[in-house]
């Protein structure tokens, strides 16, 4: 078995000039990762700088229109109030007129019955309004003769 196993490869000895040489590529790539991470990390500082500000922006905002519809509510309420208020005065003043008309309609119909008393007191008068008004009329249309 031992004779079938190939043998293994030498490594190669690298010389102090090429060690250097490789060691100059990788420091450099070093170098360039080292300089995109810094500029990675400033970027990433300006983007959190920008959301903190965005945020910063929004909450006010927020806040400021919060309070505008505060206000905007405590005026619309303060509104509704006063409708409230001018609604039940008018409703007062409504209900006062009807009031009066329906006495006013009262006092006129009080004073037509006086009237009709009058007349049926005194049977004189009852006779003579007889007189003085049409023939009557049934229902086909023919007067009647009192």
């Amino acid at each position: 078995m031992a004779d079938s196993d190939p043998a293994p490869s030498p490594q190669p000895v690298l010389s102090p000039l090429s060690s250097k040489k490789n060691q100059i590529p990788i420091s450099s790539k070093i170098a360039d990762l080292n300089e995109s991470r810094s500029e990675l990390l400033s970027r990433i500082q300006g983007l959190k700088q920008d959301l903190q500000n965005w945020r910063s922006k929004l909450d006010t905002q927020v806040k400021i229109y919060r309070d505008e519809l505060s206000e905007l509510k405590k005026t619309l309420n303060v509104e509704v109030e006063q409708l409230r208020s001018e609604f039940q005065e008018l409703r007062s003043t409504l209900q006062q007129q009807e009031e009066d008309v329906t006495a006013s309609l009262k006092n006129l119909g009080m004073q037509d019955v006086p009237g009709d008393a009058t007349e049926v007191q005194n049977p004189a008068v009852e006779e003579n309004a007889e007189e003085v008004r049409a023939p009557s009329s049934n229902e086909n249309g023919e007067e009647i003769q009192p």
